[in-house]
């Protein structure tokens, strides 16, 4: 104990750089983080835990879209039946069936198609890891017409934010049926709660399976149908396919069956569209009348934001689109909006929409008028509107 070494040290007087130091205690930044991180970590932990169970109910938060509506029930997620093509054969009218001469739409009758029950939806947890929402099929569907306004009436929608919809044209219900529910849901945007899937494909209406196809599916689907003078609209019809192809003969000779006897060739897609009482029919089959949308097409141009009060309304939205959202563009001849959805600037649409129309005799356009009156009226009495086209 008592042995000294060199120097007069003793054995025990050990430097204090060779003992084991205390670590130094952390800044207080540090540890201030560290306590709101964990805090943070926990309040998630029993916010998602309880929003699983009991908050289901409140609409738009991204944890709990499951997409649907509370007004809408979960339709059937399937494919067709035999899992191959349907058993009615159809054939859509085509797009521009001049290609093709004269073609008459045609189509198989009806077929009413059973679909069993649908899988339980995404959780909300996972709906929130996934992605913001879910996707479902759509509860409204824009079926008709072409050449009538669909594209500016799907675009101004989209402008709400309770609206999602798919940008291009599925046809799934006369072109597609056969790749079942389950293909056409992933097409559709994901959607939240309160939220509501939409899809346009204007063929609809003049395909004869769309009814019976689009009630099994989901007989609570609403219908918005656009509509136009059916003179104006077989001319813009006919337009559209002038501009792809030139060499097409002229529309008088497309027209009339007969020229000099005046008989209306019925078979020319153009012309055959512009029946709506008899495309109306096979609908109202399927669908109650109070739930399907007719919108005037002349109106949607001259009055966008009262056309869209209407839609919102049957819709069940908000009225949120109003006469702020548009201006009128002299150089196109339509309305357009001043800020497109997911953007700051206006927005028309595209070149392809507002063509210069040919120049088209007054005496076949008195002879189309003439052919028109009696479908335009029974149309009127068929959806209760007046749409003043004679």
């Amino acid at each position: 104990m008592g042995q000294r070494l060199s120097g007069g040290r003793s054995c025990l007087d050990v430097p204090g750089r060779f003992l084991p130091q205390p670590p130094p205690p952390p800044p207080p930044v540090r540890r201030k983080l560290a306590l709101l991180f964990a805090m943070l970590c926990i309040w998630l932990y029993m916010f998602l835990y309880s929003c699983a169970g009991s908050c289901t109910a409140a609409p738009g938060l991204l944890l709990l879209g499951s997409g649907s509506r509370a007004t809408h029930a979960q339709p059937a997620l399937v494919t067709a039946p035999n899992e191959t093509s349907p058993k009615m054969p159809f054939r859509a009218p085509p797009a521009n069936s001049l290609a093709a001469g004269k073609d008459k739409t045609v189509g198989a009758g009806s077929q009413e198609e059973q679909s069993p029950e649908a899988p339980d939806s995404p959780s909300p947890i996972s709906s929130f890891f996934s992605g913001a929402g879910s996707k479902q099929l759509p509860q409204a569907i824009i079926i008709g017409v072409k050449k009538g306004g669909t594209r500016a009436l799907l675009e101004f929608l989209r402008v709400h934010p309770d609206v999602r919809a798919v940008g291009a044209e599925p046809h799934f219900f006369d072109r597609s049926y056969h790749k079942g529910l389950a293909w056409y849901r992933d097409l559709m945007p994901r959607t939240l709660e309160g939220q509501i899937t939409m899809e346009k494909t204007p063929s609809y209406f003049v395909t004869r399976e769309a009814p019976a196809r689009i009630s099994a599916m989901s007989k609570d689907t609403k219908l918005i149908v656009v509509v136009r003078d059916p003179v104006t609209r077989a001319i813009s019809d006919y337009t559209q396919t002038l501009s792809k192809r030139p060499d097409i003969p002229s529309f008088e000779s497309l027209t009339f069956r007969n020229r000099s006897a005046g008989l209306i060739d019925t078979s020319w897609s153009a012309i055959q569209i512009g029946l709506y009482a008899k495309h109306l029919e096979p609908w109202l089959r399927h669908f109650p009348l109070g739930q399907m949308l007719f919108v005037s097409g002349e109106r949607l141009v001259s009055d966008p934001a009262g056309e869209l009060r209407r839609v919102q309304d049957f819709l069940g939205l908000k009225r949120i689109i109003t006469d702020k959202h548009f201006y009128f563009n002299q150089t196109k001849g339509f309305p357009c909006l001043k800020k497109a959805e997911g953007s700051g600037k206006p927005h028309c649409l595209g070149k392809t929409k507002g063509r210069a129309h040919p120049t088209i005799a007054r005496e076949v356009l008195r002879q189309l008028r003439d052919f028109y009156r009696p479908f335009n009226r029974k149309f009127y009495q068929m959806t209760g509107r007046d749409f003043g086209w004679d």
